[in-house]
């Protein structure tokens, strides 16, 4: 218990300079403000998380999923839809192409360093070489592949409208109602938490319920105040030091809303439990090639004061069909329910690549979409190779996902 209070401690202490400079309208240096409101969000996470473990144990699993998945990725949303709404209030301004490049690359770095790294840690853990997912992790293959296949059609129309809104939380919704039929593995019950969730659940069960919901009132408070001040820092802060601005918003502003789901993932890996690790993950991909990308819309729309949709130029677009090609070769990588050392290898050697590659013509925007549409055909050809060669696993992962009974547990 004495642990479960000094991480409390430590988080709700991140979260309050954030909070106190915000609500008192304190001036702060640009650096010390990207600082004191990325380490608020990044607490906010944290505790977020936390909560959302405990609570997972007292709800239904498809309730836990769509439920939990809006709190998990909360701290993404926020600045996310404050872009979106931003762009909607100022139509052709830096916003539009920030509402983009921070949802790209939330997606990419996920797929790109969080995926790999829970082989990689395993592997130094345990000496083995991959990990093995469940057959009932098909439900979340088959939902991120129909979710990874419909962005390909927001590439195509240049845009992002309330019809793919719609769209897209059909699919999530139809994700929470498979998941919520997928039969149960044994390993799953009586599952033990990771950290102060852990120590949550040994408290009587009214004392979780407040705490739970003090945790996440308190951590939806904090993110809600400061992610227009953590979102303004970062742009100030790129041109305070003469970096690229959209390249900032891409990958720095992601960093805090993934580190606590990377770091509980890691937590379970270092337990020796991977693949509860690596499913996680893959579920917070859906939730982001679902959700996020589909409250964009509702945001821009509700900046603009009428029904819109964001504009993609030709970088957004470039961008957008990169995401979407990646996503389609991570799935390639998972259809026959393993992650590779070598799969591990390939993710993050593509990302490394890629990102390097935008910050060397960072300041060539046309050099810069010639490189994306390049690795973005190359991860296309990559995914419908290994397709091709587990074809079978491919059909399996289909007759699994959707097809299979109900469980009666």
């Amino acid at each position: 218990m004495k642990r479960f209070i000094l991480y409390v401690a430590l988080a709700v202490v991140a979260t309050l300079p954030g909070v106190i400079v915000r609500l008192t309208g304190m001036h702060v240096a640009t650096i010390s403000a990207m600082a004191i409101f990325f380490a608020a969000i990044l607490g906010a996470g944290f505790l977020l998380s936390w909560g959302a473990e405990a609570a997972e144990q007292h709800v239904s699993r498809g309730l836990a999923v769509a439920v939990l998945a809006l709190i998990t990725v909360l701290p993404e949303y926020a600045v996310d839809i404050y872009f979106s709404y931003q762009a909607g209030i100022h139509p052709g301004s830096q916003y539009v192409g920030f509402a983009a490049a921070n949802m790209t690359g939330a997606n990419r770095l996920l797929v790109g360093t969080g995926w790999p790294l829970i082989v990689l840690l395993f592997w130094w853990r345990s000496g083995k070489r991959g990990v093995q997912l469940y057959p009932q992790n098909s439900a979340e293959i088959v939902f991120l592949a129909l979710s990874s296949v419909y962005a390909f059609v927001i590439v195509v129309k240049d845009r992002i409208d309330v019809l793919d809104t719609l769209s897209l939380l059909a699919i999530f919704a139809a994700y929470v109602w498979r998941v919520g039929r997928m039969p149960t593995n044994d390993d799953d019950e009586g599952e033990i938490e990771i950290g102060p969730a852990a120590v949550l659940e040994t408290l009587p069960k009214q004392q979780q319920y407040a705490a739970i919901a003090a945790l996440a009132l308190f951590a939806a408070f904090v993110i809600i105040v400061t992610a227009e001040p953590f979102a303004e820092s970062l742009i100030a802060g790129s041109r305070l030091f003469g970096i690229n601005e959209f390249l900032v918003i891409q990958w720095v502003a992601p960093l805090a809303g993934e580190s606590p789901e990377i770091i509980i993932a890691i937590l379970f890996t270092l337990a020796l439990r991977p693949t509860i690790a690596l499913g996680a993950l893959i579920s917070d991909k859906i939730n982001q090639w679902t959700l996020l990308v589909g409250m964009i819309p509702l945001a821009f729309s509700l900046g603009a004061g009428k029904i819109g949709s964001l504009p993609l130029d030709l970088r957004q677009q470039e961008e957008f069909f990169l995401t979407a090609a990646q996503s389609l070769f991570g799935l390639a990588l998972l259809v026959c329910l393993r992650l590779s050392l070598k799969s591990a290898f390939a993710l993050v050697g593509l990302f490394l690549l890629q990102f390097s590659l935008a910050f060397y013509f960072r300041n060539d925007e046309s050099r810069t979409v010639i490189v994306l549409t390049y690795l973005a055909w190359l991860y296309l050809a990559l995914a419908v190779g290994i397709f091709i060669w587990n074809y079978r696993c491919l059909i399996a992962r289909f007759q699994t996902g959707i097809f299979a009974a109900r469980s009666t547990r």
